[in-house]
């Protein structure tokens, strides 16, 4: 059989798809070191643009068959005021190589740069390359599904608990009116004609006859109406469940952070970075994943992304409302059963000090056991309270993880060690 496949992947003018990607797989090393240099020379804010990608021209060589200069040829040589005909001209330095690059060379050689944009998608492919939210296993629908019970109708095979009364009930009285119509009416005929032929002569030979007759049918037909029975193993109905295949990686990444009084504005920009790069990376992996953002200073408020990137709070900080209101929306919304909760919170670590120990009985004893994953990122150097209560927390659990950064240039490292792919280089 002749199988036909079209490319319907749309590309613009003078534009190869095919060769565009070969080139990408091939010069792999070079894009990812472009790209990391991208990501330490802009903010986070900017991820989502494309980035030019610089690649010696050295590196795109090929060895190619040429045919060696020989023989008598005339050659014109335009703009030529040096030279007249008997003139030996040397060879240029460097090869044949003029001078090439970006910058200028006092030697005579030099090398020009190959240059090409990376699109948006391109750039955040190479970019998430090697991470993957921890725990999470993607299972597609095509290879283990979750298989969930659905209601479909009603079967006339199943187990007695699944027996539906009132169908079954209605199908017996369905197939009761079907079978005994056609008698009862027959029976009707006859008992008007038995009712004449009472009043008739009953010395006549005949209608003695006719009347024994129709006595002996309607006791057949009132036997055969009565032999219906009233409820027939044909008329039973059960409930009948079909099993349909849900996909199992649900996931809800809870995102707190502190906007209180002690939090300025270079923390609140740590913070905001972290978050964002964290909700991109949400984005680029999982099509179907939920982001809950909870922003707090005494209390917890849970808001729309604008809100949570922009808005801003004065007060002082009480951790344990986040935690609490986390809990929350988690025990209404997403059951452990169907969702993979991951949760990650940024603060610079100053809290009430009375709070602190709550926080980390809430995590251990509420927040923790629910979730896969939780990460705590600190944006200020200084260890205080709530720093020291969740290190005694990491210590004891496996699935939570705190880390510093006290400067933009280490948001991007700090994602990337928590949230790296098992066996990745951070």
């Amino acid at each position: 059989m002749l199988q036909q496949i079209i490319d319907r992947r749309l590309s613009g003018k003078n534009k190869s798809i095919g060769n565009r990607e070969r080139f990408l797989r091939r010069h792999k090393e070079q894009i990812r070191e472009a790209v990391r240099r991208a990501v330490d020379g802009r903010g986070i804010r900017d991820m989502e643009r494309g980035e030019d990608v610089h690649i010696p021209k050295r590196d795109l060589s090929e060895p190619v068959f040429g045919h060696g200069e020989g023989g008598v040829r005339e050659v014109v040589r335009p703009g030529n005021t040096e030279h007249v005909k008997g003139d030996r001209v040397a060879k240029p330095k460097g090869g044949g190589q003029g001078q090439g690059g970006s910058q200028a060379s006092d030697s005579g050689e030099g090398e020009d740069d190959f240059v090409f944009h990376l699109s948006r998608e391109e750039f955040m492919q190479v970019f998430f390359d090697d991470l993957a939210l921890p725990n999470l296993e993607r299972t597609q629908l095509a290879e283990t599904p979750e298989w969930k019970s659905h209601r479909a109708g009603f079967t006339s095979d199943g187990t007695p608990t699944n027996l539906h009364v009132v169908r079954s009930m209605r199908g017996a009285l369905g197939r009761r009116i079907a079978l005994g119509t056609d008698k009862r009416r027959e029976l009707h005929e006859l008992e008007e004609r038995l009712t004449l032929l009472k009043r008739e002569d009953n010395r006549d030979a005949e209608v003695q006859r006719l009347r024994a007759e129709t006595e002996e049918r309607i006791q057949l037909l009132r036997g055969r109406i009565e032999a219906i029975p009233f409820l027939d193993p044909i008329d039973l109905r059960f409930r009948n469940r079909v099993r349909v295949p849900v996909p199992t990686a649900r996931a809800v990444m809870f995102c707190l952070m502190d906007v209180s009084g002690s939090m300025d504005e270079g923390r609140k920009d740590l913070a905001k970075r972290f978050f964002i790069l964290l909700y991109l990376f949400l984005t680029r992996h999982y099509e179907k994943i939920d982001v809950v953002f909870i922003r707090h200073h005494t209390q917890a408020q849970e808001v729309d992304e604008q809100n949570f990137f922009h808005a801003t709070e004065t007060g002082g900080t009480v951790v344990s409302s986040a935690l609490v209101l986390m809990e929350e929306i988690i025990r209404a919304r997403y059951p452990r059963s169907e969702w993979n909760i991951y949760g990650a919170q940024a603060s610079d670590g100053d809290n009430w000090h009375h709070d602190s120990g709550k926080c980390r009985e809430l995590l251990a004893q509420q927040i923790l056991p629910l979730c896969r994953y939780f990460a705590y990122v600190q944006v200020a150097e200084q260890e205080q309270n709530l720093w020291e209560e969740y290190q005694k927390l990491s210590e004891e659990v496996s699935h939570f993880a705190l880390r510093k950064a006290t400067e933009a240039a280490q948001i991007y490292p700090v994602f990337r060690e928590l949230f790296k792919k098992e066996g990745a280089a951070a």
